[in-house]
């Protein structure tokens, strides 16, 4: 079968396997995918300017290697479909909390990154890390009207209006867990798509199966280690067994230094602070977070919950 779409075919392209993965992934990213360098190197936790040399040498290095760009025959597409699928979920991540501008969310890209996702498993109906990427961003974007407020405010997924969740994407979500799953070749997306179900499952907070949760970020971390992923499970420990023992995750990996300058590993901490009634800490997390946020409607939450901190601050301040 060959590919009808023309930007899918020329990501296929791109995503060359005589590139490193991180290369030829940005190098898309930056090429077809509509995002920014500052964009790229937000979703790779590197400075722009790391980021900016690693497209220069992919660059060169297709040059002086002579790489051809030419579109694969179906049967390489496997070879290179880590590539493209890791593309997709950038592509995807950006759309759903976009990392500057105004707006929360950016619909383009989302719904640009579902249309090629749902082609790829067109194509390649047997690889479950294909059918696990559509799973999750369906199950993400199935709660995407309830996240924004009528303002344009952040909504936090337990602040939200479960009734406005698209119950037609949760389904197909879930239906396309339980196929990938059945495949029995576990992977990252997969058990992220798995993560996301349970959310979607919950009629309300309290229902939210955090045991479970704790325990599929675990195999995650094992499958795929990574500092965000890290991060993912303190907060779902948090949850399951108390902000105590999440903070003490999450200033283990401040103290490790690689996610200093990721907003949310300060936004997550200063949650935990605030659930403890640390408001002084709390609010200087949320500071900390604001200088490294570009997203308008995320830094007014932010500042909403310093205010709210410093307020309770000041009633226990003796007089």
């Amino acid at each position: 079968m060959a590919i009808a779409d023309d930007r899918l075919r020329l990501i296929f392209t791109c995503c060359h396997p005589a590139l490193a993965m991180d290369a030829r992934v940005a190098l898309t990213l930056r090429t077809l995918g509509g995002l920014t360098t500052p964009e790229i190197a937000r979703a790779f936790l590197v400075p722009e300017a790391t980021l900016a040399q690693r497209l220069v040498r992919a660059k060169r290095k297709i040059r002086d290697a002579g790489i051809p760009y030419r579109v694969p025959p179906v049967e390489l597409l496997p070879e290179r479909l880590a590539g493209v699928l890791r593309v997709l979920y950038l592509v995807f991540n950006e759309g759903y909390a976009a990392s500057s501008g105004d707006a929360l969310v950016r619909r383009e890209l989302t719904a640009e990154a579902i249309r090629l996702a749902r082609i790829v498993v067109s194509l390649l109906p047997d690889e479950p890390e294909a059918t696990g990427l559509l799973a999750l961003m369906l199950l993400h974007d199935a709660r995407r009207d309830a996240r924004v407020g009528p303002a344009g405010e952040l909504v936090l997924l337990d602040e939200q209006d479960r009734d406005r969740w698209d119950a037609g994407r949760v389904e197909e979500g879930r239906a396309l867990v339980e196929r990938a799953i059945a495949l029995a070749r576990p992977g990252p997306y997969q058990l992220q798509a798995a993560i996301a179900a349970l959310h979607d499952e919950a009629t309300e907070p309290s229902a939210t199966d955090w045991p479970q949760i704790v325990s599929l970020y675990q195999a995650l971390l094992r499958l795929d280690p990574s500092p965000v992923v890290e991060l993912n499970l303190a907060a779902a420990v948090a949850m399951a067994d108390g902000p105590a023992t999440g903070l003490a995750m999450m200033d283990g990996l401040l103290s490790a230094g690689s996610l200093e300058t990721y907003p949310y590993l300060h936004a997550g901490r200063a949650d935990l602070l605030r659930r403890l009634g640390r408001w002084t800490e709390a609010a200087s997390a949320y500071r900390r977070a604001i200088d490294l946020t570009g997203n308008a409607a995320e830094r007014a939450f932010l500042e909403r919950r310093i205010a709210e901190v410093s307020t309770a601050a000041g009633r226990e301040r003796p007089n």
